[in-house]
């Protein structure tokens, strides 16, 4: 199973300057329970922004050009870090009852999207004065299966939802 997870503001912004846009506690505790041991696949630019490298306890995939026709692989303790030169190089070596979990940047995104059986989306109710990448647009062929909407707080400077959906085939 392909899911592809994201946090999306009202107008579909995902970043600024290779930097999320949102800091929501809520959205990373779930953003680790589900990608915690399994495969997670992101682009370059995604992987060089996690402030400490390779996420523990996942397989991490990045997709780079400049690997384009070389594997690269590193493992640590319950972690392991693979090189592919496409997305689709990258999806040859997952199983098919492996879940995997696309986890940006835009290009990866969009690259993916139709290919994915869900989304898991954190819908954030806000419009960001900047942003430079962008989630593609989903507003089509996708069903709503699971809704939980949050208030903000004094965590979460902003209203959001996790929300899931599924390919709508029908």
């Amino acid at each position: 199973m392909i899911t592809i997870i994201a946090a999306v503001a009202k107008n579909g912004a995902i970043g600024y300057e290779n930097k999320l846009l949102y800091w929501l506690p809520n959205d990373l505790k779930r953003f680790k329970a589900l990608t915690t041991g399994h495969t997670i696949i992101m682009g370059r630019r995604t992987f060089e922004s996690l402030p400490n490298g390779a996420l523990p306890n996942r397989r991490n995939v990045v997709v780079s050009r400049s690997v384009r026709g070389e594997r690269r692989e590193k493992r640590g303790e319950n972690t392991t870090l693979e090189y592919f030169g496409s997305l689709e190089e990258a999806l040859e070596h997952t199983s098919r009852d492996e879940e995997v979990f696309i986890i940006g940047g835009a290009s990866v995104y969009e690259q993916s999207m139709a290919m994915a059986d869900r989304l898991c989306l954190t819908e954030i109710d806000d419009v960001p004065k900047d942003a430079d990448a962008f989630f593609p647009d989903y507003s089509k062929g996708w069903k709503v299966v699971r809704k939980e909407a949050h208030p903000k707080d004094e965590r979460h400077a902003f209203e959001y939802a996790f929300v899931d959906y599924v390919r709508d085939n029908g």
